[in-house]
């Protein structure tokens, strides 16, 4: 019997947003592992070169900010010609901002979350999904959350916007039918990663509390579960995948009652 009898896909070229922090690198260096092209998207020349530099496959730099529309476009239409045939979009960047009630809430912290998690992303989907379909391969991979699929207090924009980005995936599935173009809803649980520093802008204490006295999951779990959705043979979709620690799980609802 031979090692692996089960056939796997490789992709030639993945591109990675957000690829500078969080799950983002070890997003890049699991594909790099099987000799990928890597498209490495961030905010910072410095930051997106040092990671390019660090890969040992063929790499392209993407630098632009998100919520800009033209810086958007301009960067997405320039890529060279032997990175344009991409395989993997990975969206990745986004990020939450805040955990306060709806009526305490930062509004610009709300808008901000749906240009950089929502707008953003269906942006550059839309601008790299037509080659993809053209080509009839091509795999849209979206860093999604548990929180798209259970509230939580605080969570109120933050939940709606992965609440989008699952339907996004799921009706873009359904309109890909027939094209043999991909789509994956990744859905990580509580993950160690800087996002609870930039969510609560820098407090370290705050951050830290998240993780405390627990085991969450990390970076690297979470982009097995991508690798592993990403590399299955062609004729598999993973719709939607769910990833917790299993130190997380449900919690009861909640009822008020009167003294």
């Amino acid at each position: 019997m031979p090692n692996n009898p089960y056939p796997t896909y490789k992709p030639e070229c993945v591109l990675i947003t957000g690829a500078t922090g969080g799950f983002g690198e070890a997003f890049c260096e699991r594909f790099a592992a099987i000799g990928a092209k890597i498209i490495v998207h961030g905010r910072s020349e410095a930051k997106v070169r040092a990671l390019c530099e660090k890969l040992d496959v063929p790499t392209y730099p993407l630098i632009f900010d998100i919520c800009d529309k033209q810086a958007t476009l301009s960067a997405l239409s320039k890529i060279p010609a032997d990175f344009q045939d991409i395989d993997v979009l990975i969206n990745n960047a986004g990020g939450a901002l805040g955990l306060d009630k709806a009526h305490e809430s930062d509004l610009d912290d709300w808008e901000n979350m749906i240009e950089m998690n929502n707008t953003s992303l269906i942006r550059i989907t839309r601008t790299l999904l037509p080659n993809m379909v053209t080509r009839k391969k091509g795999h849209i991979i979206n860093i999604g959350s548990i929180a798209g699929n259970w509230p939580y207090p605080g969570g109120n924009v933050y939940n709606a916007v992965k609440a989008f980005v699952k339907m996004f995936s799921l009706s873009i599935r359904a309109d890909l039918q027939g094209t043999n173009v991909r789509v994956t809803n990744i859905e990580p649980g509580i993950a160690e990663t800087p996002f609870s520093m930039a969510r609560f802008k820098g407090d370290e204490e705050k951050a830290a509390a998240v993780y405390a006295n627990t085991k969450p999951l990390n970076a690297d779990d979470i982009a097995e579960s991508v690798f592993w959705a990403a590399t299955l043979p062609e004729h598999v979709n993973v719709n939607t995948m769910e990833v917790m620690p299993t130190q997380q799980s449900f919690g009861p609802l909640i009822v008020e009652r009167n003294e």
